[in-house]
């Protein structure tokens, strides 16, 4: 089946998708209905953004996970951007013209604890239910995951983790390390086989590349086609420090714990003591969940010195600035 008549198929039941729950594999839900939902012709201005209104849609669930990662914003548009491509491309194909279908392998590109293992996780969500994907699961592996023992075991192990990973995605976090080995190393054997699966199940399969950003760019050196076989080149930087003070907000608040004004003074100066000598392995995120499973770890140790019996409600949830020491090594690797 041709891409335009696939579309076309995919057009005439994707008007139904929204009345029911299950979405079916392999069709693109449509919920930009007309583009004058977004675009006034008389004022010749936009009422709301699509963002906006992708928060309002059947897949608004989805949409509203994105939104409340604190930060990443290049990320966000980047979705957005695939999600708008899709949409066209049917238009385009109900229109009776060309729509070819892209490739969407991707590079992640940034320091631990920056989010890139939990953006992949929601792509493979989104991509399912965009149609992109035929089953939306994620599969993260590592080098010890592909490299075999002898020569021919590696690529055995590769084709079986992309068999696995067909109508999903595999993720492949420090994927440097395939190349660490040198020549005769079997990790090489690896790179050509994810090369040629990405080339024959392009489809419905969709690879991602993740590690520092440095190595990332001289790992992409070592095979000539591999740049081009990663379209989407996403670098995630380090989070601010007004943003990682945010996320240590939304992880108590997820736990239900309350961060005093003065904890948060506390914390904020050893946030940024980590991040100017840990600057090249500061882990972010990572560091704020270990910072604060301390923070609770105190917090139950002082309870349980200072009150005889049952705390309070409210102090069982407040964390305060002496639960936090003025220096805290921990967490520093995540």
């Amino acid at each position: 089946m041709n891409q335009r008549t696939r579309s076309k198929d995919l057009s005439s039941t994707a008007t139904t998708a929204t009345s029911s729950p299950e979405i079916p594999s392999r069709k693109i839900q449509i919920v930009l209905r007309n583009a004058d939902t977004f675009y006034n012709h008389s004022s010749h201005s936009y009422a709301s953004s699509p963002r906006t209104q992708l928060l309002q849609s059947p897949m608004g669930d989805l949409f509203k996970e994105l939104e409340i990662l604190i930060g990443l914003e290049p990320v966000k548009e980047l979705i957005y951007e695939i999600y708008a491509t899709l949409q066209i491309a049917q238009y385009r194909a109900d229109a009776g013209l060309l729509s070819k279908q892209l490739v969407y392998h991707m590079i992640f590109k940034g320091n631990p604890g920056t989010g890139k293992t939990t953006v992949a996780r929601l792509i493979a969500k989104l991509f399912h239910r965009m149609g992109m994907l035929s089953k939306g699961h994620f599969i993260e592996v590592e080098r010890a995951d592909l490299v075999g023992e002898y020569i021919g075991h590696t690529a055995i192990k590769t084709r079986e983790l992309v068999k696995k990973a067909m109508g999903g995605i595999l993720f492949i976090d420090e994927a440097y390390s395939l190349a660490r080995g040198g020549e005769k190393d079997f990790g090489k054997e690896a790179i050509d086989a994810l090369v040629k699966a990405m080339e024959d199940h392009r489809e419905d399969f969709i690879l991602i590349l993740a590690g520092y950003g440095e190595e990332m760019e001289d790992f992409l050196t070592l095979n000539p086609g591999l740049p081009s076989r990663f379209p989407i080149q996403l670098d995630f930087g380090d989070f601010t420090l007004d943003e990682l003070l945010q996320i240590a907000e939304q992880m108590a608040r997820e736990r239900e714990y309350v961060l005093l004004p003065g904890t948060m003074v506390r914390l904020k100066h050893v946030l940024a003591e980590e991040k100017q000598v840990f600057w090249r392995s500061f882990s972010n995120a990572r560091f704020v969940r270990n910072i604060l499973d301390k923070l609770v770890r105190n917090q139950a140790v002082r309870l349980m010195q200072h009150y005889p019996q049952v705390p309070s409600k409210q102090e069982l949830m407040t964390i305060r600035p002496e639960d936090l020491p003025s220096k805290e090594p921990a967490g520093k690797k995540g």
